[in-house]
């Protein structure tokens, strides 16, 4: 069951998401090699089943605003910023300020 995700199993559809957009609250703790290693294969491959894609929260603030929350996959998103790649597939599904509540407790941002 590699490559599956609790959040996103049932959305099908990969986005290139802009990696500036992305919202990263909790700072990674990296392994060097695995980084080097999904570098060299999306270097070497355009098929997204080989590197899958992150998770992306995507919530609408209380005034319309638009913010994408990233918490896993910090490896393949530090792979492509060290490629200097600008966007990163990625499943992305509706959720709210009470789900970021879970990951984020009383640190929640108020989002506009």
């Amino acid at each position: 069951m590699a490559g599956r995700s609790v959040h996103s199993d049932g959305v099908e559809e990969v986005h290139d998401v802009p990696l500036e957009v992305l919202i990263r609250p909790i700072p990674p703790v990296l392994d060097p090699h695995k980084v080097e290693s999904l570098m060299c294969t999306i270097k070497e491959t355009t098929d997204v089943q080989t590197v899958p894609p992150i998770d992306v929260l995507w919530i609408q603030g209380r005034e319309g605003g638009n913010y994408y929350y990233s918490f896993g996959g910090c490896h393949r998103v530090a792979a492509y910023q060290r490629l200097q790649l600008r966007t990163i597939p990625a499943k992305i599904f509706k959720s709210s300020v009470s789900d970021l509540r879970i990951y984020l407790g009383s640190s929640t941002p108020d989002l506009l």
